[in-house]
């Protein structure tokens, strides 16, 4: 005779229900930063002009993003199929090689490595200092958004932030190519980087939804994206100027 309450066996029978559930819930993706195989910091040699060594954490978009370039552009001079398959140590270049059909392969890790028709040559500390070319301010910006400026530019904003409304218009700041559509970088959320020639960058953030894909050209005041608040913590348009990789304060550059 069977004893066992009917009301224990269908508590069990929906506890085991629930424990199979919980772990079939697939955990949310995050993006891939490099593998670190280094095995310390073993890379102490100075980095050649022209290349960016690199560190745990960086990706392939954010080393673009600081250089000035396209994710596309460094994964095609430094012969990575794969943008994720870089590793802490790893020279990376990211200046365009002097032979434009030129990559470096494979990645190297230090100077000697690196393919002997396009090693630049490190500077030699009694030589006087080559001149800094400078480039004249030459790019009059829109303002990407419409709303209040709610963080001013700073050394750790590296931007300003405008509030607005989630799905309103973000538009191109200035005519350009899209040189990074995506959300790969942490903390920026879906992103847009529009490169507009050698010198100039502007990178917008957080949007709801992205416009353009990468290798398309805009004109200045097109709609790229909507608004959003992915990465964020409140509905806004995260947007920066970057000068030769360089974030600078874009107000001044906005008529």
């Amino acid at each position: 005779m069977n004893t066992f309450p009917k009301y224990l066996l269908l508590l069990l029978a929906m506890t085991s229900l629930l424990l199979n559930v919980g772990c079939s819930t697939t955990p949310r993706a995050k993006p891939a930063n490099v593998v670190d195989r280094s095995g310390g910091d073993n890379n102490n040699e100075p980095t050649p002009p022209g290349y960016y060594r690199v560190k745990r954490g960086d990706t392939l978009a954010r080393i673009a993003l600081d250089n000035g370039q396209s994710p596309r552009d460094l994964a095609q001079w430094n012969n990575l199929s794969n943008p994720n398959l870089i590793e802490v140590g790893d020279l990376v270049l990211v200046k365009p090689p002097a032979n434009s059909k030129m990559t470096v392969k494979p990645i190297a890790k230090t100077a000697s490595d690196l393919p002997k028709t396009d090693t630049p040559r490190l500077e030699d500390p009694k030589a006087e200092p080559a001149k800094e070319v400078v480039a004249e301010p030459g790019i009059r910006l829109s303002w990407p958004a419409k709303g209040k400026v709610t963080d001013d530019f700073s050394e750790k904003t590296k931007g300003i932030d405008i509030a607005g409304k989630l799905g309103e218009p973000v538009t191109a700041a200035s005519e350009g190519k899209v040189v990074y559509a995506g959300n790969s970088l942490r903390g920026y959320g879906n992103l847009v980087i529009i490169k507009h020639d050698n010198t100039y960058l502007t990178a917008y953030a957080h949007n709801r939804t992205l416009l353009v894909k990468e290798g398309d050209t805009v004109k200045k005041g097109q709609k790229i994206a909507e608004m959003g608040d992915t990465d964020a913590t409140s509905v806004k348009l995260h947007f920066e100027l970057r000068v030769n990789g360089k974030p600078v304060n874009p107000t001044p550059y906005i008529q």
